[in-house]
């Protein structure tokens, strides 16, 4: 029996005139996906993307569950497709359909008649179809307000197809529609969770990394690899910039007060991020920061910290308690290696109390003790890049 991948996009379909570049973004990184998994046809009609294996080598299972990770699809489903007859399509409803409604008591049946041609309606094919299922599945019965599993038939323009249960897909935009952005990326919870939902709105991620030698480990810096490569498996290929901060910090130590190390050095930081971003080609910065979470995410040192760039700023994480950023963390597959126990950059030369509601013209004051610029010329020259490739 022929079976195919059925994925269902949702926003794009509200597009207008650019909606066909939506569309071919879209199809390219399915096809790209489809790739590690043999020889797949990937093709599009009428708002779906069909994967259709060329040959018994294809991976279904792992082609399927990789079309749930692509951003733009909103739902996947495994169908049989069967010539756009009543005869096959009730010989494929008993063959199909059994394997999927084994385990469960009720079921409805939806169709969709795209191809008008059909003899049958929407409503006299869901009847026709929920008879063959009750027949070879004796235990079934109908619940047309809160069924177990939905069995579906389109008559669509390359035959038609039967599927039971449809799976959720990542939701969002095609990656790469909406620009590019710098993802702040430290080691932990909030950050990866914030490039993955930028991503999700169809934002390219890059990614800068500060750290500290040899106040931070060599294992520190893996451990945020591992986190590219884990949010790479939805956002696709990141380049990681990796930038030492050490210098700066020592500096700060010898020159400022204690109380606004924090404050200073995530000047420093979105400083540095500025710069490459625009030499990346980013228009915005990406930060995984929370109001009120930590003393450097008051409102106020928010304030102070933005001052320092001229780039927007997003914040997806912004309004979430630390409870949703720790669930999205554990959706993603991202918690587990974000609370390895490696030290970051921000967790060095930490002040005993640092200032929660700072004024931005006593933090500039302090500032105004170090040549700023030229240590965040010297930060950059120490840059180097890891190229994370996406493994699907």
């Amino acid at each position: 029996m022929k079976e195919i991948i059925l994925c269902k996009y949702g926003e794009i379909v509200l597009k207008g005139a650019n909606k066909k570049n939506f569309e071919d973004m879209l199809t390219r990184e399915i096809k790209k996906r489809a790739a590690a998994y043999g020889p797949f046809d990937v093709y599009r009609s009428q708002s779906t993307i069909y994967i259709q294996p060329e040959d018994d080598t294809a991976d279904m299972d792992g082609m399927f569950e990789a079309a749930r990770r692509v951003f733009g699809i909103v739902t996947v489903s495994r169908a049989a497709v069967c010539d756009k007859s009543m005869d096959s399509i009730r010989a494929t409803a008993r063959a199909y359909l059994p394997a999927f409604l084994t385990g469960k008591k009720t079921f409805k049946v939806e169709s969709k008649r795209s191809d008008k041609a059909f003899p049958l309606d929407s409503m006299a094919l869901s009847r026709e179809i929920g008879g063959e299922v009750l027949s070879a599945c004796h235990w079934l019965r109908v619940d047309v307000h809160e069924p177990d599993v939905t069995v579906r038939v389109e008559i669509r323009e390359y035959g038609a197809y039967v599927s039971a249960g449809s799976f959720k897909g990542a939701g969002g935009m095609p990656v790469g529609s909406n620009g590019k952005g710098l993802l702040l990326l430290s080691g932990g919870i909030d950050s990866p969770v914030a490039g993955y939902m930028l991503a999700k709105r169809g934002v390219k991620i890059e990614a800068v990394h500060f750290e500290s030698f040899p106040y931070t480990s060599e294992r520190a810096k893996e451990k945020v690899l591992e986190l590219a490569r884990l949010v790479a498996v939805y956002a696709g290929d990141i380049r990681v910039h990796v930038v030492s901060l050490t210098h700066i910090q020592e500096e700060l130590v010898k020159h400022c007060q204690e109380d606004y190390f924090t404050l200073l050095l995530r000047r420093y930081m979105m400083a540095i991020a500025e710069k490459i971003a625009a030499q990346r080609g980013c228009g915005a910065l990406i930060t995984g920061e929370s109001v009120g979470q930590v003393a450097s995410q008051t409102m106020q040192a928010i304030g102070v910290t933005d001052n320092a760039v001229s780039m927007p700023v997003f914040r997806p994480c912004i309004g979430m308690d630390k409870e949703e950023i720790v669930q999205l963390s554990r959706a993603i597959g991202t918690f587990e290696t974000s609370i390895l126990p490696y030290e970051d950059c921000c967790t060095v030369f930490t002040p005993k109390h640092p200032k929660t509601r700072p004024e931005l013209e006593k933090v500039l004051v302090e500032e105004r003790k170090l040549d700023f610029d030229a240590l965040v010329e010297e930060a950059l020259a120490t840059l180097t890049t890891e190229y994370i490739e996406a493994q699907y």
